[in-house]
């Protein structure tokens, strides 16, 4: 059966991008017929993550009418296949988000797993996604401004008849956050899927226009990326490598830290 998942945040930068890159990449290695959109079409920058910034046909010429889809999809990693947006604003005039809902109809006729990169904050082109998934991700930062923007993006969702399964609390360390999983959980009313850590090598592996799961595998946040991915892919997931038992360590850690109510 399709899954088609819509990836979205509060506000820009909490790294759903990053997130809905990596967890497609994972999809598609666990032997999933995955595809990402992005969906922003307005502030697009899927495409400059994977290196596809000066492909000949996007999703603008798509949307424009100008192109089919079969035109705009490219393979990624692992053959994950992405529809990126294009990164000129002339591109972005000309396209017509009325369009979205075409595009993902016929996406879904070709995949196992469907991840949709919405645009951030609450906009007319960001309720499509929204809207038209089976279900919505969450991406959240642990801080309050972060996950008070998750929750009017949740109200959001449920006011245009979408689903929120769950958050993914991203680049979490033990000194930055200003809340727990429970009281977080507790404010958006889902459950949280996955935390990702803080990770030096996200920015290095996108300085790469590579998804840290390829670039640096045995990473701290590739791991979490890897361990969610599992999970919406139904397969088990095991560590590897030498740096197992370190990291068991610091998740425990973190977990400690993060993860204990407050009294």
């Amino acid at each position: 059966m399709v899954r088609a998942y819509t990836i979205a945040s509060g506000k820009g930068g909490t790294g759903k991008t990053t997130t809905t890159v990596n967890l497609g990449t994972m999809l598609a290695y666990y032997g999933k017929e995955t595809y990402i959109l992005d969906a922003d079409v307005g502030m697009a920058n899927l495409g400059l993550v994977l290196g596809l910034e000066n492909v000949p046909v996007t999703l603008h010429e798509v949307l424009a009418g100008k192109a089919q889809v079969s035109e705009a999809i490219y393979e990624g990693p692992y053959g994950v296949k992405v529809v990126p947006s294009g990164i000129s604003l002339k591109g972005f005039q000309n396209a017509n988000p009325d369009r979205l809902r075409d595009v993902m109809r016929e996406l879904v006729g070709r995949c196992e797993f469907l991840l949709i990169d919405a645009p951030a904050g609450i906009s007319r082109d960001g309720v499509i996604p929204l809207a038209i998934a089976d279900e919505v991700i969450l991406v959240v930062n642990p801080e309050l401004s972060s996950i008070v923007d998750a929750l009017k993006t949740k109200i959001l969702t449920e006011l245009v008849g979408g689903h929120v399964s769950g958050a993914i609390l991203n680049r979490a360390t033990m000194e930055n956050s200003d809340v727990s999983r429970e009281k977080m959980e507790k404010v958006l009313g889902v459950k949280v899927i996955g935390v990702i850590p803080e990770d030096a090598n996200v920015r290095r592996s996108s300085a790469h226009k590579t998804p840290i799961v390829v670039k640096f595998p045995e990473s701290e946040a590739s791991k979490g990326f890897r361990r969610i991915a599992a999970d919406l892919a139904g397969e088990q997931y095991a560590d590897t490598g030498s740096a197992n038992a370190s990291t068991e360590g610091f998740l425990d850690r973190l977990a400690r830290t993060l993860f204990r109510g407050k009294a």
